[in-house]
């Protein structure tokens, strides 16, 4: 008992000046500034009705939220200082058509880099009851673990964002010939925008949406477009919203426009199609080289290998 009483308590002890070190770290650095204690007094007051309000999503348990709040928001500020700035993050979200802030997204990574920590602990622990305790590969293991984790978070944001923008590019020829139609059946580009947001469901067709609620709250519809531009991120998108802006302004064929747009994003894609076969085609060749073709070159020695032999 004596040889692990001593081990233990050395661990308990680690452990629990750590623990004093991070509440001194966390007192002192959530010292109250004068900005945050003015910030009551001079807010504006917000006149907003309690029905337009953007409510605060609430966990099942409010009060552990509130335990947790600011450790969670100064982890926040410190994987903001490792990650992307927060005007890139948030364009990004935009792109993704996700409705998570930017908070809730570092929040977000926070949990993920965590979880990564713990799953790294528990393989480094595994590993030490198998293969004896290294202390340095095995903290190396954790950290880079909680790093995955972390890599992990905004990977699966940039194939939401991937994804989403292949639907919005599959569905923008339909629906720029659809704009076309409207346009050349005599309806205005608002109102045939309007059309085909109503009529047409997807990716595109939400952005649209977006898009002409900007224009009612007073937007001009050349803005509108830009910010949508800007909010896809797509090329193809650019030039649309680019064609429709000048073409509004100068007055030139808007049908015309919306067609020619459509088959250049349709032979865009009919040369990413070839691209990706001929991809494919190359990695089919692994298979084949390396599989199918020893094991034909074998079936196909074998025999006269057997014949040599039994003469010999």
């Amino acid at each position: 008992m004596s040889g692990w009483a001593s081990p233990a308590g050395a661990l308990l002890g680690l452990m629990g000046g750590i623990g004093l070190l991070l509440i001194v770290a966390g007192v002192r650095g959530r010292r109250v500034t004068l900005a945050e204690r003015l910030a009551p007094a001079l807010r504006p007051r917000d006149a907003t009705s309690g029905l337009l309000r953007e409510q605060p999503v609430r966990s099942p348990f409010p009060v552990v939220e509130r335990l947790l709040a600011p450790w969670l928001a100064d982890v926040a500020r410190w994987a903001e200082r490792l990650g992307s700035p927060r005007a890139e993050v948030r364009r990004r979200l935009d792109r993704a058509g996700s409705a998570e802030n930017v908070d809730q997204f570092r929040a977000r990574q926070v949990v993920w880099t965590v979880g990564g920590l713990a799953a790294g602990l528990a393989l480094a622990l595994l590993i030490g009851i198998a293969r004896g305790f290294a202390p340095v590969p095995l903290a190396l293991l954790v950290a880079i673990c909680g790093a995955c984790g972390f890599a992990a978070c905004d990977q699966l944001l940039s194939r939401q964002i991937a994804q989403r923008e292949e639907r919005m590019v599959a569905e923008f020829p339909t629906v720029a010939e659809l704009l076309a139609l409207a346009v050349t059946a005599g309806e205005s580009p608002v109102s045939a925008l309007e059309r085909v947001a109503g009529a047409a469901r997807g990716e595109l067709s939400a952005e649209i949406r977006r898009m002409l609620a900007d224009v009612r709250a007073g937007a001009p519809i050349g803005l509108a477009l830009t910010d949508l531009a800007d909010r896809t991120g797509l090329p193809s998108l650019m030039r649309f919203a680019e064609g429709v802006a000048v073409a509004l302004e100068r007055g030139t064929p808007l049908a015309e426009v919306l067609r020619l747009q459509a088959q250049d994003v349709r032979e865009a894609g009919r040369r990413a199609l070839m691209e990706a076969g001929g991809r494919k085609e190359v990695a089919m060749l692994v298979p084949v080289v390396f599989l199918i073709l020893p094991v034909t070159v074998v079936y196909a020695v074998f025999p006269s290998l057997a014949t040599l032999r039994v003469g010999l």
